[in-house]
């Protein structure tokens, strides 16, 4: 509750009422009567003012810092809302609260109101105070509107009315009184404000303004009276016990000071002093103690003065004009009154210098210091948020960094042991794709029995069957050499990529990224891996030649082909009968005429007469020679029939199947040759086909992994930058708590200093 300070008149006496709090704050401070100013204890007030709005001004600084930091760091998205939007509000609530008291302190004042009665002398006590003639007083003079007089720092003095911010200028008591005489629109519930210059009255500097009233005799207006004028003042002159009880219901429990003025009059009947003194000083301290209540007995009496407010106006205008202040028409008894009004003037000022201190400024401190303490939580609840996260984001980002290191180092490891695991099984897939087409080159003529269609020796129609058959052919030695290739290679291939496979994802999956760790079946699919046999048979038989002629497997030509080889019969046919042409040979694309010598065939004889006993038909000779010994003619004839009976078997049974089986073993040699050529190509390519499907597989897996490198790395980077940006918030947030703990020390030693008792 507001401290206030009452002065109150009843008759002859003025009641000053200052909260026991206040008394018991007041410091004895000094003061000179000649030289108000450098000692006047109202300057208490005027340095309290000034510190406390360095202060305000500091404080409302570091408030609207703290919002901008909060702001900033609730736009920040990167910092997870270390910062609350209800934070930043209630931040700029306080900025806002800041300034409104910041102007309302720059407002601030020392207040005085004086209530009385008409012509009770209300004028003559302020100018008194003021030692100067500012307000009108005197017969004909009398206040019919509020006026309050407070310094300007112009040389010039001036008034202005309520609701006008013209400026009129006065030089003298006398024009103020007759421009408040003349302005009819004034009414006595109206203020009128006065600014006198600083310059010519030293009470006026210290932020004090004196509020006259006029007499509250004539109104019935003083409920309004007191919200609109004395609410906010911290001393009350009054007149009547009536007023000062209203203006008590709506304030603390008084203190009272009484002045008995135009105590001068007692001068004439000095017989009588002692005992009106005494009359007057019973009648207050039962007022005081039996009425108001406000302080015991033994206390009354020093709360009660006895002064002649007119008396010491008039003296100090003389000192002021350089004549002696005793001088002119002064009752006895002077010097003791104007100790008296000294020693009330005195503790009138350490009073509501000390009040207005408190009552002005004690709940706008209390205020600033609850608001600090709010910013400064929201500082360290910025700065623990902050440093929570920053630790967190620490180990995030620590754990991301071991675990890219062992991504990269676990896919070294693991390209390593694939590819050696990728060459094993292509090996073997080599190895297995070899073996299985040796197997079926030797099984090439069941194959080639399988098929089946119309065949005829004739020249014409064996003309037609090889253009139109025998690619026919081809395709079903393909088919079926591929179908049991597959057969016996296919499942196992598979089933080594598929197990394959699944190693590699299993290896891998940890290094995978989350979200793809559960599709990783849709990076490498589920599905049976088929080897591709291309064999070529088209083109690699398009060369094929057949010979269905009759040919007696004893014949000459016969019997040199088995004793000399293909080859060299035919050139020793050729040597033999120049006429006969040895056929072109077609072998790997190159054509070749063969033409023998004496000496070569003597050279190929000579070479196969040492294998003579390996051949059937040279152990035939040998033994016939024997036989030609012993038995003579008679072999031979029956050589010879057995001969012809073996050549006429071999025509009889030469038939069209005959034929059509000839074309297919010379085919089947034929394919056996080329087929055993290219086995070794096509391993090679079915290995080929493992390792792509294997390595396809791998990289697919690998690039994962890459992206997961790289989630990684940009997940640390954003965590560094991150962590950077908490350690600005946590400096500062750290340094905005400083500064609002700065900011509480020099409220609490404003407390100290102002607002606490002085011991």
């Amino acid at each position: 509750m507001q401290t206030r300070v009452f002065c109150y008149s009843y008759q002859l006496e003025i009641v000053c009422h200052f909260t026991s709090s206040t008394m018991a704050a007041a410091p004895p401070l000094r003061r000179t009567d000649s030289a108000r100013g450098e000692f006047s204890p109202l300057k208490h007030f005027v340095v309290a003012k000034k510190k406390i709005s360095d202060v305000f001004e500091q404080l409302l600084n570091y408030v609207k810092e703290t919002s901008e930091f909060v702001e900033e760091t609730c736009a920040n998205k990167a910092l997870e809302n270390i910062a609350s939007q209800d934070q930043k509000l209630e931040i700029q609530a306080y900025a806002d609260k800041l300034a409104v008291i910041k102007e309302v302190l720059a407002r601030r004042h020392m207040k005085v109101a004086f209530f009385g009665r008409t012509s009770n002398g209300k004028s003559t006590v302020i100018n008194a105070m003021l030692r100067d003639r500012v307000l009108p007083s005197g017969i004909g003079h009398t206040t019919n509107c509020f006026l309050s007089v407070e310094g300007t720092d112009e040389d010039k003095a001036y008034l202005k009315t309520e609701g006008s911010d013209e400026e009129k200028s006065i030089k003298t008591v006398n024009q103020l009184a007759h421009a408040l005489h003349m302005d009819e629109s004034l009414d006595a519930g109206c203020l009128v404000r006065v600014f006198w210059p600083k310059t010519k009255c030293a009470l006026l500097r210290d932020d004090l303004v004196l509020v006259d009233s006029p007499g509250t005799d004539v109104t019935s207006q003083l409920d309004s009276w007191i919200d609109k004028f004395c609410l906010d003042a911290d001393v009350f002159v009054l007149v009547e016990k009536h007023f000062f009880h209203k203006v008590n219901e709506r304030l603390s429990k008084p203190n009272i000071f009484i002045l008995n003025n135009r105590w001068d009059a007692s001068a004439n009947e000095p017989e009588y002093m002692e005992d009106v003194r005494k009359q007057h000083t019973d009648r207050c301290v039962n007022f005081l103690v039996e009425e108001l209540k406000v302080v015991d007995r033994e206390q009354a009496p020093n709360r009660i003065f006895f002064v002649s407010a007119k008396e010491v106006l008039n003296s100090r205008m003389q000192r002021a004009q350089g004549m002696p202040e005793t001088g002119g028409a002064l009752a006895e008894g002077f010097q003791e009154r104007l100790k008296e009004f000294q020693s009330f003037e005195r503790r009138f000022e350490e009073c509501i210098s000390q009040s207005a201190v408190k009552t002005k400024f004690e709940q706008h401190t209390i205020r600033a210091k609850q608001i600090t303490e709010k910013v400064k939580s929201i500082m360290d609840a910025i700065n623990i948020e902050a440093a929570e996260k920053r630790v967190a984001a620490l180990e995030d980002r620590e754990y991301q960094m071991d675990r890219l290191e062992f991504v990269k180092n676990q896919l070294n490891l693991l390209i390593d042991d694939i590819k050696k695991k990728i060459k094993a099984i292509s090996e073997d897939v080599e190895s297995k794709v070899s073996s299985a087409m040796g197997e079926e080159i030797c099984r090439l003529h069941v194959i080639v029995d399988e098929f089946h269609t119309d065949f005829h020796p004739s020249p014409h129609v064996l003309k037609i069957y090889k253009s139109a058959t025998v690619p026919e052919l081809l395709a079903h030695v393909e088919e079926g050499m591929g179908k049991n290739l597959a057969f016996r290679c296919s499942d196992a291939v598979n089933a080594s990529v598929q197990s394959s496979q699944n190693y590699m994802i299993e290896s891998m999956l940890p290094l995978l990224p989350c979200k793809e760790q559960s599709q990783v079946h849709m990076l490498v699919p589920s599905r049976k891996f088929d080897l591709s046999y291309d064999l070529n048979c088209a083109k690699l038989c398009s060369d094929f030649q057949e010979n269905i002629e009759f040919q007696f497997s004893l014949g000459w030509t016969a019997l040199v082909h088995r004793f000399l080889g293909s080859v060299n019969a035919e050139r020793a046919l050729r040597l033999v009968d120049q006429s006969f042409q040895v056929p072109t040979r077609k072998t790997w694309g190159l054509t070749y005429t063969a033409v023998m010598t004496q000496e070569d065939l003597m050279v190929a004889m000579a070479t196969n007469v040492a294998s003579l006993t390996s051949r059937t038909s040279m152990s035939v000779i040998v033994v016939g020679g024997v036989v030609w010994k012993t038995v003579g003619w008679r072999l031979i004839a029956l050589s010879a029939s057995l001969y012809g009976l073996l050549y006429l078997y071999e025509r009889l049974t030469w038939t069209t199947k005959a034929k059509e089986r000839t074309l297919k073993r010379q085919f089947v040699d034929y394919a056996t040759e080329k087929l055993q050529l290219i086995v070794s190509f096509t391993s090679s390519n079915c290995s080929h086909q493992v390792q792509q499907e294997m390595a396809t597989t791998f990289a697919r897996l690998c690039q994962q992994v890459d992206q997961t490198q790289k989630e990684l790395e940009a997940e640390i980077r954003r965590l560094t930058a991150k962590i950077d940006q908490l350690e600005t918030v946590q400096s500062h947030s750290k340094s905005l708590r400083h500064k609002a703990t700065e900011l509480e020390m020099q409220l609490e030693a404003f407390t100290n200093q102002y607002l606490q008792p002085q011991q």
